[in-house]
């Protein structure tokens, strides 16, 4: 079962850009909540209980209960604008969810066990990930708030590539079925050595400097 936080909203009597203005300048955030079979509601959120919840990872991937007065609609965040320059946010589309529909999200990577692995170990050896996060398709009491991917046996010269990944139950990766173009590397552990001759090349050449 998806962990779900809750948010609490109101409903926006007044639209448009001065009256948008007009709430940013009271501490509060204008958005608006759509999909499934109701119309789309205009909403506002207070101002810094969602800066302090868009800091966690959740905010980003997990399904939102927003609370309108007593009546909670399961959501995931869309869209946020931000402010160029100014720790302000502008504007919130969340979208709702069903519970017997699958939706498309985008969820965090988790890499675990890097350090204690062979590669990890190896001072000769950087390892890099390609991705952060992995688009997926479920329902939404199965959607994780994150991935882990277990680096733990990773070996100096591995690639781990998309389809490697271990998925939570009901949860699926829609670009593997593409094709095999589309299983894209994860993680990968490079062999990085200074050659002696370039080491002690530096060396004369700051030697010849100092005198």
């Amino acid at each position: 079962m998806a962990k779900t936080h809750e948010i609490k909203v109101e409903r926006r009597a007044d639209e448009g850009k001065g009256a948008s203005r007009r709430l940013r300048h009271a501490g509060v955030i204008p958005a608006i909540v759509y999909g499934g079979e109701l119309e789309p509601v205009s909403i506002q959120l207070n101002h810094e209980q969602i800066w302090l919840a868009q800091q966690n990872e959740w905010f980003y991937s997990s399904i939102l209960d927003l609370n309108l007065n007593g009546d909670v609609q399961q959501v995931l965040l869309r869209d946020m604008q931000r402010h160029p320059f100014k720790q302000l946010i502008m504007h919130i589309d969340f979208q709702r969810v069903s519970a017997n529909e699958k939706l498309s999200a985008a969820v965090p990577l988790h890499f675990i066990n890097e350090a204690s692995s062979p590669a990890g170990k190896s001072s000769e050896v950087v390892v890099t990930h390609e991705l952060n996060e992995v688009q997926v398709v479920c329902l939404p009491k199965d959607l994780p708030e994150f991935i882990e991917v277990d680096l733990g046996a990773l070996e100096v010269g591995n690639v781990i590539h998309l389809s490697e990944i271990k998925l939570p139950a009901g949860v699926e990766i829609p670009e593997l079925k593409l094709g095999k173009e589309h299983d894209v590397a994860v993680v990968a552990a490079k062999h990085v050595r200074i050659e002696e001759d370039d080491a002690a090349g530096e060396e004369g050449s700051e030697g010849a400097e100092t005198k």
